[in-house]
């Protein structure tokens, strides 16, 4: 079993840069691929970005693409969002989500999420 912990979230100006973490507990996190999602109020859940277990292969949501950077370390068990040039319609509860599979498709455990919010 896999226990992930955001942390990272805040208020922010839009323009501004934030740095997303998540801590896993369990040995499956470095076999793991890793996304982030978000999801606004009134809006469904999106996908952000996600990476595969050594980091090979990499995914953006158009959205955020060129603005945010996804990374992991596994000896520290973390993956990391960087999102800069943040805009308002960032706002979201920002949720971290490992895929025991490694597919990057189907995302077994969730985290409680962040809130992330941008003033304009």
């Amino acid at each position: 079993q896999v226990q992930l912990v955001e942390s990272g979230g805040g208020l922010v100006q839009a323009g501004g840069s934030l740095r997303l973490a998540c801590a896993a507990s369990g040995r499956t996190f470095s076999s793991s691929g890793m996304g982030w999602f978000r999801q606004a109020p009134g809006k469904e859940r999106e996908i952000v970005a996600a990476i595969s277990r050594t980091g090979g292969r990499i995914y953006y949501a158009d959205s955020v693409k060129g603005r945010c950077t996804i990374s992991r370390d596994n000896a520290k068990n973390t993956v990391y969002l960087q999102m800069n040039s943040l805009k308002p319609e960032d706002t979201a509860v920002y949720y971290c989500a490992a895929d025991t599979r490694n597919q990057l498709i189907k995302y077994d455990y969730w985290g409680q999420g962040t809130q992330v919010t941008v003033s304009s």
